[in-house]
């Protein structure tokens, strides 16, 4: 752990200062007068990427590593496969105060090549594969390999873990190539980002940070509620601008057998630019979504100790997207109504044979995955809500302050025929904890989280940033948790190259 400090606090002081390139972008923009970058190990840090790019041919090597430390109040242990390492929203095992390494705090690090070479006639080639790694371990980021080693763990032992859709794939980030024109717009295929989670980036006052924000930490926003599906490996993108206006769509090819976590995925997009206004709307629809879960204990007999439980779903969303820009502040706004079904396909639900292979090809049996979960006896469908809002302020050109406010709504999903008791919970989680939220995990609940941020630029490459978030879960959210909310100071340096 020393050693984890010592690095991180060691390049703070040979660089003076550094701050994010989240939640601003300032440093991106290329200078008037190009510098001689490699004069100096100074003028090289006081550079960005765009002055004097890694690049030959059109092809560009760029990286990005976010080292830091910080504390959770209701915590777990550090996990060198997890994209984030450590828990820095409240999760169901959350439970204890310690002082932790803390990687990519506002941004996932990575390396990655990007192209993007003229063809003429207007017509250009763009591509890009990266992967996302833990700078501590340098490990590649996997979330459900994280889960696997968790697996025959109780709730309250485990280390930090989550399902995501990095599984420890080489090009885990993105991974696309296709054709851009000016006037004909863009069209891509491979492994891409969504529209929604272009949307939280690009919309989140905290710019889609692990340590800041709940819909950068986790992916449900982004992912139409699972968050697998914030990224789909066998996807055809188009873009296109007209003035001010713009649409997008994105559509999925090919299943869980082609590196997806789900059997089909689309959205359309609409937005404009105006009068210092931002606006976007999103529309997404996901079939057979996969929310991977451990088995918090011994895997039953017969089945792989490397298997996961998982629930699936039909997944479908409006997202509304806006911010305002005047002088040095901007303010944020969204808002994303997410409908929870189950499967339009059929599963195999008994037995201890592989149904399929999930991300990062853990396998799924029969019996550990669940097809019910949002329309049965006990369930209808569930309704959830995302609403997040906050504003960034410009202290000078090389200070930004940031504050947010974020609210889940698990609307009461609990089936009108035989609803659940939604009293307080009469069931301790583990032996030793109170008992939280509510007799039924499918009553209403709430999270409620804050957070705040500075961002200090001295230098172009590098960045010192500060903040918090403190998170809290109630009702059917914080039934089974071990602890109700987690409060998290963090700090760190990111430098890009």
């Amino acid at each position: 752990m020393k050693r984890l400090i010592v690095f991180p606090a060691a390049l703070m002081v040979s660089t003076a200062a550094f701050a994010a390139d989240l939640p601003t972008k300032k440093g991106d923009a290329a200078s008037p007068t190009m510098p001689n970058c490699f004069a100096s190990l100074s003028s090289y840090f006081n550079s960005t990427p765009a002055d004097c790019p890694l690049s030959y041919w059109g092809v560009t090597l760029y990286a990005n590593i976010d080292m830091g430390v910080g504390y959770e109040t209701h915590g777990t242990p550090f996990n060198t496969k997890l994209s984030t390492g450590v828990e820095e929203f409240i999760s169901k095992n959350s439970n204890k105060g310690l002082w932790l390494a803390t990687p990519n705090g506002v941004g996932q690090s990575q390396v990655g090549l990007k192209a993007k070479v003229t063809l003429g006639y207007g017509w250009m080639f763009v591509g890009d594969v990266a992967t996302g790694f833990d700078p501590y371990s340098l490990q590649l980021a996997n979330g459900p390999g994280s889960m696997v080693q968790n697996n025959t763990t109780l709730l309250q032992n485990q280390s930090s873990n989550g399902d995501s859709s990095r599984a420890g794939q080489w090009y885990n980030s993105v991974g696309y190539g296709g054709f851009s024109h000016d006037q004909f717009g863009t069209i891509t295929v491979g492994r891409q980002n969504t529209l929604t989670l272009d949307g939280v980036s690009a919309y989140d006052p905290m710019g889609g940070s692990y340590a800041f924000s709940p819909i950068g930490y986790s992916g449900k926003t982004a992912g139409v509620g699972d968050t697998e599906d914030g990224r789909i490996n066998t996807a055809i993108k188009y873009s296109i601008k007209y003035n001010n206006f713009r649409a997008s769509s994105i559509m999925q090819f090919g299943g869980y057998s082609y590196g997806n976590g789900s059997n089909g995925e689309w959205q359309i997009g609409l937005g404009a630019d105006f009068a210092g206004f931002s606006i976007d709307g999103i529309y997404s629809r996901v079939r057979d979504a996969v929310s991977l879960a451990t088995y918090n204990g011994p895997v039953p007999a017969g089945v792989p100790t490397n298997a996961l439980r998982a629930t699936i779903s039909d997944d479908s969303s409006i997202m509304l997207l806006t911010k305002y820009k005047w002088n040095q502040v901007t303010v944020y706004g969204g808002w994303e109504h997410i409908t929870y079904t189950n499967p339009s396909d059929t599963f195999v639900t008994t037995g201890t044979n592989v149904v399929f292979n999930s991300l990062g090809n853990f396998p799924v049996v029969g019996s550990g995955i669940s097809t019910t979960a949002y329309g049965s006896a006990t369930a209808k469908p569930l309704k959830f809500e995302v609403l997040w809002t906050g504003v960034k302020y410009a202290l000078n050109e090389r200070v930004d302050i940031a504050g947010a406010y974020y609210l889940y709504v698990q609307h009461d999903f609990n089936n009108n025929a035989t609803p659940a008791t939604c009293a307080n919970n009469i069931v301790a989680p583990a032996p030793g904890y109170v008992p939280l939220g509510t007799t039924s995990n499918k009553c209403r609940g709430y999270m409620n989280a804050f957070s705040a941020m500075i961002d200090y630029r001295p230098l172009k490459r590098v960045d010192l940033y500060a903040g918090f978030m403190f998170s809290k879960v109630s009702g059917g959210l914080a039934t089974g948790y071990l602890a109700r909310s987690n409060f998290d100071p963090t700090v760190g340096v990111r430098v890009r190259f």
